[in-house]
């Protein structure tokens, strides 16, 4: 029997730090979390943010279960090195990915074409299109095969999360493994009646169009033991979008603790016959 673990990247910060505290509190699964620094520091940070009520034993086994590596998806050869590293701690001959979330995202926002900048594009594009490319490269082949053997997951009967008296109930885990990537509605080329935002929509349309892609190959690959998603979370306060809480209606500015629970209500609620497409949070598709 293969178990699953968890892989998200990045964990320091935003949606992706309040992700990775949530389902180290609320579920049994063993986490990779990713940073560019201060590993120690991020690791304690998240345990701190998941620790609530827990009682000591809970904090050890929290911090058992977390591991964090250094990644960033500028530099692909530290992705290989945290893709190996996952290797090792989850040998694929016993454990496989069963959720992936690929977060990472820069947003340099230009009204008009002569306000884009060459460098800030540029970053655009590596951040958000080929760091979840690069991703997809090295911890792809973690995920599920074809003959892999789920019963493990289907013998928990799909909750891993835990109670304070440490009772498997809570998150439900779907069946399939999923990878998700970030986008956003933004990215939909069918969608943009107002332009502007040139590198960025232009980034986000990369990654529905490389999610798609890979999702393709996990068809073959894994058939339906695996799928890819593109997830639209909406305006969440982050520093992401900070230069636009004022100009963001009240109820449409989401804090991260909502993102996070409507993500996994998302990615818990997909079919594999929804795989390769764009969801938002409300569980609607974002047109391409």
């Amino acid at each position: 029997m293969s178990k699953p673990w968890i892989f998200i990247s990045p964990s320091s910060r935003g949606i992706g730090h309040v992700l990775t505290a949530h389902l180290l509190r609320t579920t049994t699964l063993p986490i990779l979390a990713t940073a560019r620094s201060d590993l120690s520091g991020v690791k304690d940070s998240l345990l701190a943010a998941s620790s609530g009520n827990a009682t000591e034993k809970d904090h050890e086994d929290s911090a058992s279960r977390l591991h964090v590596t250094y990644l960033d998806v500028t530099d692909e050869s530290s992705i290989q090195a945290a893709s190996e590293k996952a290797a090792e701690l989850f040998p694929p001959s016993s454990n496989h990915l069963h959720l992936a979330f690929a977060l990472p995202g820069v947003l340099h926002p230009e009204k008009q074409p002569r306000q884009i900048d060459y460098a800030d594009a540029l970053e655009t594009f590596r951040v958000n299109t080929l760091g979840p490319l690069m991703l997809m490269k090295w911890f792809g082949d973690l995920l599920p095969r074809k003959g892999t053997d789920m019963s493990y997951v289907e013998e928990l009967g799909g909750s891993v999360g835990r109670s304070a008296n440490g009772d498997y109930k809570g998150l439900h885990l779907p069946a399939h493994a999923t990878w998700l990537t970030n986008s956003a509605r933004v990215g939909s080329t069918t969608d943009n009646w107002l332009g502007g935002w040139y590198s960025y929509r232009a980034s986000k349309a990369g990654v529905n169009s490389i999610t798609r892609s890979f999702d393709l190959h996990l068809r073959t690959r894994s058939a339906d033991k695996a799928v890819a998603v593109a997830y639209h979370p909406g305006t969440v306060k982050t520093g992401l979008s900070k230069a636009f809480w004022g100009i963001v209606a009240e109820d449409k500015l989401f804090s991260p603790e909502f993102a996070v629970r409507k993500m996994l209500e998302v990615v818990a609620s997909r079919k594999v016959e929804d795989r390769g497409r764009c969801w938002d949070w409300t569980g609607e598709e974002v047109p391409p």
